[in-house]
């Protein structure tokens, strides 16, 4: 089980990384806010086991404060 956590999270950071590289075109604040998302998601997943409402709600704050960091 904890092989299949670190394979999860490892795809989710790696996701992540090949997914903010067509983010050329976002303004400052919006690629703020994608990046927020991404640690939250990942931060949330790793602080609840990988629990999908762990991830979701890391996700969802993440990109608020990311969004707040961008201003």
């Amino acid at each position: 089980m904890k092989i299949l956590q670190k394979f999860a999270i490892a795809t989710a950071a790696t996701t992540l990384l090949l997914g903010l590289s067509g983010c050329t075109g976002l303004s400052s604040q919006e690629r703020s806010t994608v990046i927020g998302a991404g640690a939250g998601a990942i931060g949330g997943a790793i602080l609840t086991g990988g629990s999908p409402l762990g991830t979701v709600g890391g996700a969802a704050v993440g990109g608020v404060i990311g969004h707040e960091v961008g201003r």
